[in-house]
């Protein structure tokens, strides 16, 4: 075990500069929605910066807090509130003048070069540099939850480098919109590079479908503690450990003429066959057989019945798609999924890779032209991962259908 200590230096809150935002309310559209019931999502950067802490505290440190409250200026749900109402008021995004986001500023000993290796870690290695949301609100006239959407942690390896770790609620932005606020903060932070402005009008968002409706309904019907959730790490078994894996050019080529010449030996025509999907093939084929004979975090073993369907879901930006037609600057969720289904017998036979390599590149394919199919799943998606566990892997992702 980790034997290096983390203290906290500062406990901050951190908004967009005073005045500079109107209160202002934002509804959620059907991609967002499904979002509510999803368990904050966890984000950790590294920087080198051989540098003391002193050093690091009034030099950087400063530059981060005022670059990234200018950020919030334009990005301010993330220091907003999702409030999440009783029945039937519907939930939505509500920034008031003065909401704030959570920044923690911490320092720890641990070996900075060790966390940024390759080599196997101890798994809860990271734990400590993961900020904790705040947790959920109720008012007392009506149980209204307001629920905090980000929360920031900077760690200070005196020097060596330092982390910024950022927990965010799924239902506030998808990874193009974070990825965007950023690469935002960052150009604020560091060189100035012109970036286009997020948009923030959720009205561009068209749903012919009716899946609204539905999917509130479903909400409404889900236990309110699982929104609750504060992204607080869990313990884990301490036989773990955690390891990277580099995927390099020579083995995705490799990977893709081994599926094309399967192809091509089946009689099959040419798949969508792309760096994603080979790599997520192999990721899934080795995931499965990973868990063979093992156990889940509550000690049950887990199946190795060859007819039990696995699935892979994916999430695909579908900004780009003709159906949508959806600025790439658009703020909030659009992404729809598609689920690639493979059973366990034939991910871990002979041919697994080649197996889910079909399946998953089929799926993108039909994500291609049926966004809107893909956009029904959303809400189900959720309940089947509920119901399947460990048999479904979740949030493998492809921002841009058709061309990676």
């Amino acid at each position: 075990m980790d034997n290096h200590k983390t203290k906290v230096i500062e406990q901050c809150q951190i908004g967009p500069p005073p005045g500079s935002v109107s209160s202002t309310c934002i509804p959620l559209t059907f991609f967002d929605i499904p979002w509510l019931c999803c368990p904050p999502i966890k984000l950790i950067l590294f920087y080198d910066f051989p540098h003391t802490t002193t050093h690091f505290l009034h030099k950087a440190l400063p530059n981060l807090k005022q670059s990234l409250s200018l950020t919030l200026k334009h990005f301010f749900p993330f220091s907003s509130n999702i409030v999440f109402p009783p029945k039937p008021q519907t939930p939505h995004i509500l920034y008031k003048q003065g909401d704030t986001l959570s920044f923690t500023v911490a320092e720890s000993t641990t070996n900075f070069n060790n966390l940024v290796s390759d080599t196997p870690r101890d798994v809860t290695c990271l734990h400590p540099f993961v900020p904790v949301l705040p947790s959920p609100r109720s008012l007392e006239e009506d149980q209204t939850l307001l629920i905090s959407p980000m929360a920031v942690q900077v760690t200070i390896f005196p020097n060596s480098g330092f982390a910024i770790c950022i927990s965010r609620r799924h239902v506030v932005a998808d990874g193009r919109a974070f990825y965007h606020f950023m690469k935002f903060w960052a150009s604020l932070c560091g060189p100035k590079v012109g970036l286009d402005l997020p948009l923030h009008d959720r009205d561009m968002i068209q749903d012919p479908n009716g899946l609204r409706p539905s999917f509130l309904e479903a909400i409404w019907n889900i236990p309110i503690k699982t929104m609750e959730s504060t992204g607080q790490v869990k313990n884990l078994p301490s036989d773990l450990v955690r390891r990277t894996f580099v995927l390099r050019s020579e083995h995705v080529e490799n990977l893709k003429k081994y599926v094309f010449a399967k192809c091509k030996s089946h009689g099959l025509e040419t798949l969508h066959v792309s760096t994603f999907v080979v790599a997520c093939s192999l990721i899934w084929v080795c995931k499965v057989k990973s868990e063979d004979s093992g156990k889940d975090d509550d000690g049950v073993t887990l199946s190795n019945n060859d007819d039990e369907v696995h699935i892979l879901a994916i999430m695909a930006d579908s900004r780009i798609l003709p159906q949508f037609s959806i600025p790439l600057t658009y703020f909030g969720n659009c992404v729809v999924c598609g689920n690639a289904q493979v059973t366990r017998g034939k991910l871990v036979g002979q041919d697994g890779v080649f197996e889910a390599a079909i399946a998953i590149g089929s799926k993108i394919r039909c994500l291609q032209y049926e966004g809107y199919k893909g956009s029904e799943t959303l809400m189900s998606n959720f309940t089947e991962f509920a119901r399947l566990g460990k048999h479904m892997l979740l949030n493998c992702r492809v921002t841009k259908v058709g061309c990676v």
